[in-house]
């Protein structure tokens, strides 16, 4: 693996990781805004998952793992 594949892994992950914790703020603000409290435990759960999703993202970039495909198809079905 080449050091700018892995910088531009690192980067992705870093990315996925703020659009997560980036969701999460604007859900809890718009419950703060209609009055709905979210306990501190929840808030917590929800950062915890975010930090698995990244160490995943990093563990699959280093090992070679291949992670999960949202967008697109994968293999033989593009050809």
């Amino acid at each position: 693996m080449s050091l700018s594949g892995l910088v531009l892994g690192v980067i992705n992950a870093a990315i996925v990781v703020a659009i997560l914790l980036l969701i999460g703020a604007i859900i809890l603000w718009f419950c703060s805004w209609m009055g709905i409290a979210v306990p501190g435990n929840v808030q917590k759960g929800y950062i915890a998952v975010v930090a698995l999703i990244g160490l995943y993202l990093i563990v699959a970039l280093l090992l070679g793992i291949p992670s999960v495909r949202i967008i697109g198809a994968a293999g033989p079905l593009l050809a």
